[in-house]
């Protein structure tokens, strides 16, 4: 059996943009980080930027470790605001929306501690994160809606399931 080498296609600009279309209402807004010799600042959210119009209402921190994967869930109550401060991850987004112009729709995107971004995930999308660097990856959440304990806005999916048409590599590296 003769095996014929295949062709990269064309996944991203020549300015680095990814040409995939994005699932309806998902924001990735790119941040910069500010060097000097006392060390780094880098801004998260800031309300002049219009990424979202929902006021800051609850903020968490998280971490993922290297290898594991957090997900699959969705939020009926609120959108995701997430920035991502330290790490390499992939993230999956799976829209479940039947209005929405992206239904059914599937995003793998990739994030980096090398170019920080702040990400806006809307409710009804369902979305995981896999931590594919060698370190804990480090995220900043600001969810439009501060967490109820007595009732979770959050509802779960395992990672192998019927509903979502993605199935993650739990072999990392290349």
């Amino acid at each position: 059996m003769t095996t014929q080498p295949r062709q990269d296609v064309q996944t991203v600009t020549p300015e680095g943009k990814p040409i995939a279309p994005m699932i309806h209402g998902v924001v990735i807004r790119p941040v910069v980080t500010q060097t000097d010799e006392r060390g780094t600042l880098c801004e998260i959210l800031n309300p002049t930027w219009r990424v979202h119009a929902a006021p800051f209402t609850y903020v968490y921190q998280f971490t993922i470790r290297p290898g594991k994967v957090k997900g699959w869930h969705l939020h009926h109550e609120h959108d995701d605001r997430i920035f991502l401060s330290q790490g390499t991850v992939k993230v999956v987004l799976y829209d479940t929306r039947k209005d929405s112009p992206t239904h059914g729709m599937v995003n793998e995107i990739y994030r980096s501690e090398q170019h920080r971004d702040l990400m806006v995930i809307p409710a009804y999308v369902f979305h995981a994160h896999q931590n594919i660097g060698n370190t804990d990856a480090l995220f900043i959440s600001m969810p439009t809606r501060a967490y109820n304990h007595a009732s979770p806005d959050v509802y779960r999916l395992p990672l192998d399931n019927e509903v979502i048409p993605y199935r993650f590599d739990q072999r990392l590296g290349w």
